[in-house]
């Protein structure tokens, strides 16, 4: 386990047991716009799991052909993860509604990082992930992290000629 501050982490066995229960994943933040971030992850996760993937964007109709939820309490499902793509000023209604869902993990990406929202977490009962791409994580646990970011489906180590 990986400790900050005095607090544990989830390790990487433990991020890939996560992944492993995981069913249902709400991106909160996704966006339709295919250059950004939440919408190559939202590609990836529908195109390469098997998750039930829900999105929430108050801005948006519709992402990849899919509803789009306003909030979390919208939602038709209890999430078991919600992923994150929102400003760190947002953090603390992120956990709220998240907490609100019922959901057990908090998934923060890139960038997201703050020790008094995952205290709040833990306390609460919920595993919290900082800093890290559910789409990096998921590929690295099953086999299809290239180093440009997806599955080239050729494992070797000799270069192509």
């Amino acid at each position: 386990m990986n400790e900050a501050n005095g607090r544990v982490r989830p390790s990487a066995q433990q991020r890939r047991q996560i992944l492993r229960r995981t069913r249902t994943v709400a991106m909160l933040g996704a966006s339709p716009n295919p250059s950004r971030a939440s919408n190559f992850v939202a590609t990836y996760l529908l195109a390469s799991t098997d998750y039930d993937v829900y999105f929430v964007n108050p801005n948006a109709t519709e992402i990849l052909d899919r509803p789009v939820y306003d909030s979390l309490a919208k939602l038709p499902v209890t999430p078991d993860l919600v992923d994150v793509f929102r400003k760190p000023a947002d953090l603390p209604q992120v956990l709220n509604e998240t907490l609100a869902a019922g959901a057990s993990t908090l998934w923060l990406q890139f960038g997201l990082y703050d020790e008094d929202i995952a205290e709040k977490a833990e306390d609460a009962g919920l595993t919290i992930v900082m800093d890290r791409c559910l789409k990096i994580e998921h590929a690295r646990f099953h086999g299809g992290l290239h180093l440009a970011g997806f599955n080239t489906g050729v494992i070797s180590s000799r270069r192509p000629r």
